[in-house]
């Protein structure tokens, strides 16, 4: 990568990370950036880290109803996908971004929408262990029953997490669940996570596919978003 690509992706990432940060858990957005409900079914890309293409994430997407109108994008912190992706949100074109990125890709990422003045539905940060998830949530409207879809599932699976959803332009209380583990971790918070996103805003019941658990589980952090334009 060039020096004038370094300096410019390093400048855009400070300038994401400025927009969506919070003090305590590096992960925000100004209430004015979270957007309702968008009508309709429209086309939906998902944008998601290299290693995540190939994950139970993707799965519990392409278990969705809207999996044929999907299209899957790996995200690189390159200025030429970059630049593709802010076509997107300045095409005019009615559409949605859904996905599971790296807290730089998403930094940059949100910063772009809200430079397009892109609604923001969702925005998630989620940490992931052998033993445990941890996860982070803020909420539109549009988003009602997403975190608590999330939380109940993975009870059900067992698995240990704690989840903390707050929902902006919403009376409603903050949403706080935590539970110990009673199985081996793995992927079905993010198959979950995917299923959830797939169907957020619209009246779907289903249930995200059970994923058996694998050695290359997802580890660390990411940002999940749903950004409708």
């Amino acid at each position: 990568m060039t020096i004038e690509r370094r300096a410019l992706l390093k400048g855009m990432a400070v300038g994401g990370v400025a927009g969506i940060a919070m003090a305590s858990s590096g992960l925000g957005l100004a209430n004015t950036v979270l957007g309702r409900s968008t009508s309709g079914q429209v086309p939906t890309r998902v944008l998601v880290s290299p290693e995540v293409a190939g994950s139970a994430f993707v799965q519990g997407i392409q278990a969705s109803p809207i999996a044929p109108q999907v299209q899957v994008m790996p995200i690189a912190p390159e200025l030429g996908v970059l630049m593709q992706v802010q076509q997107h949100l300045a095409s005019g074109q009615a559409q949605r971004l859904i996905g599971l990125l790296d807290d730089a890709s998403a930094a940059l990422l949100i910063d772009l929408a809200r430079s397009a003045g892109a609604r923001v539905q969702w925005l998630g940060q989620h940490s992931a262990t052998s033993e445990r998830t941890a996860h982070r949530l803020l909420s539109a409207q549009v988003s009602h029953g997403c975190a608590l879809q999330l939380g109940q599932h993975l009870n059900a699976c067992g698995q240990g997490f704690r989840l903390h959803e707050q929902r902006l332009h919403s009376p409603a209380p903050t949403l706080e669940v935590a539970t110990a583990s009673r199985t081996r971790g793995g992927d079905q918070w993010a198959a979950t996570l995917g299923y959830a996103l797939a169907v957020l805003g619209s009246t779907d019941t289903g249930q995200a596919p059970l994923i058996a658990s694998r050695p290359s589980a997802l580890a660390g952090t990411y940002v999940s978003f749903s950004i409708a334009v």
